[in-house]
């Protein structure tokens, strides 16, 4: 069980987008071990404005402008294929 950085409630880790910040300072989705942020598949989490200071904080790192980009295309990803239990 983990807690979506934008609404705070619980989820399953499969009904969660997982970015990673690994050892190597680079971003992952989805994969990689090391400092972790989970978003729900919820619209409004992902389209949330205070997301990427929230996935900074919790990643404890600075995100790149070129990060929101990738992040923005791994969500259209993400959700073409959504899970029907939320």
């Amino acid at each position: 069980m983990r807690i979506c950085i934008s609404c705070r409630k619980t989820y399953d880790r499969k009904n969660l987008l997982k970015i990673t910040k690994d050892h190597k300072q680079s971003i992952m989705f989805q994969e990689g071990m090391g400092r972790s942020a989970y978003i729900c598949k919820s619209k409004k989490c992902y389209l949330d404005p205070k997301i990427k200071k929230k996935l900074q904080k919790a990643l404890k790192t600075f995100l790149e402008p070129e990060f929101i980009d990738i992040f923005e295309q791994e969500i259209a990803r993400y959700n073409d294929y959504p899970n029907k239990g939320i």
